[in-house]
Order: C-alpha cells, then structure tokens, then sequence
C-alpha cells in the first residue's frame, strides 16, 4: 500500500467539474489580476471567519510582510514571536528591516509560550506575533492581555490554522491583523501561491489594501513603497470553491486524527498531539514526538508511508540570523522537538485501510 503524506488528485477530484466552470468565468472576463472574484472570495472569507476585511494578496509570506509594514513597525522595531516555525515568519520580520526576537515554545503544544513572552519585552518591542502552529491555535487570551498591558500590537501568523477556534473565537480575529497562506498544501491550499491579511480595523484594513499595490493611492500617487502582490483572480475563483468544503475537510481530519490518537495511545515511544481543551483544531499536521524519530521515518518511508519533520532547525541557529546572537541551547524546547517530532499523513481523504497502515507501521518499529 502506499499512503502518501497529501493526495490533491484525491482532493481535488470531486471538485473539479465546480472548479472549471469558475476557471472558465475568469477566461471570459480575461481579468486575470484582482478580478471580481478577487472581491468576492474575500466578501466570502470575511463571512466565514467573521471578520471585517479580508484583504487577498500574493502569498502567505507577502501577507506577513504587508502586516509588520501596515502597522508601521521597522528599523530598530521588535517582534517577538516562536523559533519553530515556518522561515517566513521570522523572514518577514527581517526584510521589514525589525528585529525578530525568538521566545521558546509550550512543549505540549509547540505555540509561543506566553509564560517567557514578557521577560523578552523591550522598549523597543513593538508587537508580538503567534504561531497557530500545525492547527492549533496559540493562548491567545493570555497572549492578547499581555500585548494589551505593554501596548503591543498582535499580528496572528495562521498559515496553518485557518477555521480554527480559541475559546470559541476564530483566530485571525484576536490580534490587530491576522495572515493566511494558501499554498497548495494548505487546509484550504490554491492551484499556486495566494495569501491574505485580515482585521477589523478601518484604518488597517485600507493601509493593507494600499501597500499591497505598490503603496498607490489614487493610481500613479505612492504615499509609501508598498509591495506588488495582489490575488491572481484565477486562485480567488479556485479558491471559493474549495471553501465550501473546508469545513467538512477540517472535520474529516479530526475524525482522523481521534482514529490515531485511538491506536496509538499505548505506544509509549510516541507522544500524540496535544490539543488544549479551550482549542478546536484543524490538523494541518499531525505531529507525534518520537523516540528514535529518525529510525521511525525510516521506517515509514520504506513502506511507501509519507511523513515529514516540521521543522528540522528551529530559526534562532539559522545561519542567515546569526548577528542575531543566539546560540544552541538558548531555546532548549525548540531544539529538542526539532530532534523528535514527525508528521503524518492526516489529509481527509484517507481511507480506513490507508490509516489502519499508518497506525500498524508505527506499532511494528516500536514493537
């Protein structure tokens, strides 16, 4: 059998006769840059989080960087935000000529631990920013009352999170801007790179859609250099709809990830998600840690079963932060699941025999 860790042939099959029709909309009009599916995908995406604006752009990673620029952070500025994450969140940070200042993560959940946050705070600290890692969403209760006694503002990195809840509350919708990515393996993943910003304020919500058009505004006037990354209205229209069945999807991962958790609870050398009780996630990963990860990946990949390390070296010993002075051992939580953590396959679209061989190939190592 093979099991790979994402199928999109499987996903995207049900899908596709919807998917056309959109794609054809978009040949006839050849608006193909911030089209009016551009407009109405993010219409779409504000009734759905509840949020106030939703603002399409280019990717992800644009999304984080026309945040941190909206808000006015830069040279001399801090960010505090988790070494285990993806480059981008700390890279946005960097290329907005800020200091990203790394604080260590709750080994149970690999989110920012908001008990180090405040030791880490400046006055040069000028926000802090989350990650809703693998699907689950960061404290953000505790981590907005903080910002809110030092007057930070919060920028929510949900490249992987999006549909998740804390405490009954979307994320996205605690900080001042929140950040998508849809990047095809993502739980709502385009046909190529796309990304938006989201706030319920006014005034950012108009500062992002202005920075994300080369600063303009009327056109050929720039009050600031902003970016070009607009939404390609081909992904808009891809996108709306795909996020009919998110939902659905989320859920499917969950019945997923709860058949793992079942088969898996009396493997001692393995360590099953933690979900916190106020948390409902969306699995972008289901990430184990492993004695002898390694040896178990092997394993695994030797039986045609994908799986993956996310993230093999925290971000405060990459070589390109360097000058920031950080050292192996100064986030010793980090470090240690880079070491002992491994993904598998989770997507919706698996089947029983499919997960029944997962679980089994993980038993057999250890056994």
């Amino acid at each position: 059998m093979k099991v790979p860790m994402l199928d999109l042939h499987a996903q995207y099959e049900p899908l596709m006769n919807d998917i056309r029709k959109q794609i054809d909309l978009v040949l006839a009009n050849h608006h193909y840059i911030m089209g009016p599916q551009v407009k109405e995908f993010e219409e779409k995406m504000q009734n759905y989080l509840g949020i106030k604006h939703a603002i399409g752009c280019a990717n992800g990673t644009d999304a984080l960087v026309l945040a941190i620029k909206a808000l006015g952070i830069g040279v001399d500025d801090e960010v505090i935000t988790t070494p285990f994450t993806f480059f981008a969140t700390a890279s946005s940070i960097w290329r907005n000529h800020a200091k990203p200042v790394f604080v260590d993560i709750d080994p149970k959940t690999f989110n920012l631990d908001p008990d180090k946050i405040e030791a880490a705070i400046t006055p040069n600290t000028k926000a802090i920013m989350p990650v809703h890692l693998f699907g689950q969403p960061a404290d953000m209760d505790r981590i907005m009352a903080i910002a809110k006694k030092h007057q930070l503002y919060v920028i929510e990195d949900n490249a992987q999170g999006i549909g998740s809840t804390w405490n009954g509350k979307m994320t996205c919708s605690y900080g001042d801007i929140g950040t998508l990515s849809f990047f095809p393996s993502k739980n709502l993943g385009a046909m190529g790179d796309a990304g938006m910003c989201l706030s319920n304020n006014d005034e950012l919500a108009a500062n992002l859609r202005q920075l994300r058009v080369h600063g303009e505004n009327p056109r050929y006037f720039h009050k600031w250099v902003g970016l070009n990354s607009r939404l390609d209205t081909m992904q808009a229209a891809i996108l709306m709809v795909k996020l009919d069945a998110l939902a659905a999807w989320s859920e499917g991962r969950r019945i997923n990830a709860a058949f793992y958790d079942e088969q898996l609870k009396d493997v001692s050398q393995i360590q099953t998600p933690y979900i916190d009780p106020k948390a409902v996630t969306i699995y972008n990963q289901y990430t184990m840690i492993c004695e002898n990860r390694d040896g178990l990946m092997k394993h695994l990949s030797e039986r045609n079963i994908g799986c993956a390390v996310y993230y093999p070296l925290p971000l405060h010993v990459q070589e390109c932060f360097s000058s920031l002075g950080y050292k192996k051992g100064d986030m010793p939580i980090s470090e240690m699941m880079a070491e002992k953590v491994l993904s598998i396959p989770i997507y919706a679209e698996l089947t029983m025999e499919m997960k029944q061989y997962v679980t089994d190939s993980i038993k057999e190592f250890y056994n």
